[in-house]
């Protein structure tokens, strides 16, 4: 398993996880939606459960991913200033490069 954090939003989520909250908890990607060959994703802070990945980043943030859910793989997560605030998470190895 595989994931990618660019510069920027590993920025945005270092901000989040150092919350007093979060402590002891991770980055998780999940499925919002999925069709065909490719999937909508999400963000959640959450802790492993007994079916996950925890997958370390070159951004020191380490991702949880579920073992079963071979479209999480080598998911990207972005952080956009333009033309929207917010997080794009794609995964470019298998074919999904942004919403359609």
């Amino acid at each position: 398993m595989n994931c990618k954090i660019t510069r920027n939003a590993a920025k945005v989520l270092k901000l989040e996880l150092d919350k007093p909250e979060n402590e002891g908890k991770l980055l998780r990607v999940v499925i919002t939606h999925a069709h065909g060959d490719h999937a909508h994703y999400g963000l959640d802070i959450d802790t492993p459960k007994e079916n996950d990945t925890v997958v370390s980043t070159d951004k020191e943030i380490d991702v949880i991913l579920e073992n079963d859910q071979p479209l999480l793989d080598g998911v990207k997560i972005d952080y956009l200033y333009f033309p929207e605030e917010g997080f794009v998470i794609t995964n470019p190895s298998k074919g999904n490069h942004g919403d359609h």
